[in-house]
């Protein structure tokens, strides 16, 4: 901490250091700035990049220490919604582990990271992260090479089932958590990023089922995030591709965060009743 008698600047706002206390939640309430791991602020202009998350973890990381667990994964690129709900405490650790170097810091390698999270995190934040970090590059073989020697084949884990059902075809956290609620269900395994080809033109769902046909129509599932859907025109623009969608014979069911994360469960119902088959209730997370 500077000494007091120096002014902090953020947003170009100067306080005292003693006042630290009181104006971080005031310039959070004004937009002014935003946490970015636990602890740690910056000015919302300032992009966030590699380079900048790894400049935070460098104000907290001891030196010689390899950073783990959700900060590894987040300085491989995953986005921290795909971590947690609220920003995350970094970890770190002095035992061996294998690691690679991002702009100066010791990390565990992506494989190594997998395995950590899907062994820790609630599994909705497991698959995601894990998606996440097969999304951003990392070999399926280095996944399947790491996994064997943590669970067998056959294992029942939890941990292990989530490893068995990652993909990273998965272009959003919500897309991971809505595979996931499709799996604990029992449907079939959904295809990822399908293809519909019509009006001369490519469309892309999110999840489909192009081979389960019924009646001859078939199931698309796509995940609506706020940020990109909310608006009135952004929903009018669905409303038109979903009809056309319709036209070529796709039923297509709308998911936002409220029908993953709520409690009734009604999306599985919609499903079940689409396919003629029965979820497996009660929902499990």
């Amino acid at each position: 901490m500077l000494p007091a008698d120096l002014p902090l600047y953020f947003c170009g706002i100067p306080f005292r250091a003693h006042q630290v206390g009181r104006k971080l939640p005031w310039l959070l309430a004004r937009g002014e700035i935003r946490q970015l791991i636990s602890g740690v602020y910056v000015d919302v202009r300032v992009p966030e990049t590699i380079a900048l998350r790894a400049d935070a973890l460098h104000l907290v990381v001891p030196s010689g220490a390899t950073v783990c667990g959700r900060a590894a994964a987040w300085l491989h690129g995953i986005d921290s919604t795909a971590l947690a709900r609220e920003p995350f405490r970094p970890e770190w650790t002095f035992a061996e582990r294998p690691a690679v170097e991002i702009q100066g810091l010791m990390v565990t390698t992506p494989a190594a990271t997998a395995i950590e999270l899907v062994k820790q995190l609630p599994r909705p934040f497991a698959l995601s992260a894990v998606d996440g970090l097969l999304h951003a590059g990392m070999p399926m073989s280095d996944l399947v090479s790491a996994s064997a020697a943590y669970f067998p084949a056959d294992s029942t884990a939890q941990a292990a089932q989530l490893l068995r059902i990652a993909d990273g075809r998965a272009e959003s956290p919500g897309e991971s958590w809505l595979r996931l609620r499709l799996f604990d269900a029992r449907f079939p395994r959904p295809e990822l990023q399908v293809p519909v080809e019509g009006n001369g033109r490519t469309y892309r769902l999110d999840l489909g089922y192009p081979d389960l046909p019924v009646d001859g129509r078939r199931l698309g599932l796509e995940y609506d995030s706020d940020q990109w859907h909310s608006s009135t025109k952004q929903q009018l623009k669905d409303e038109t591709r979903r009809t056309e969608l319709d036209a070529l014979g796709w039923h297509i069911i709308s998911v936002r965060r409220t029908d993953l994360w709520g409690s009734y469960p009604a999306l599985e119902l919609a499903i079940g009743s689409f396919l003629c088959q029965e979820p497996r209730l009660p929902r499990r997370w």
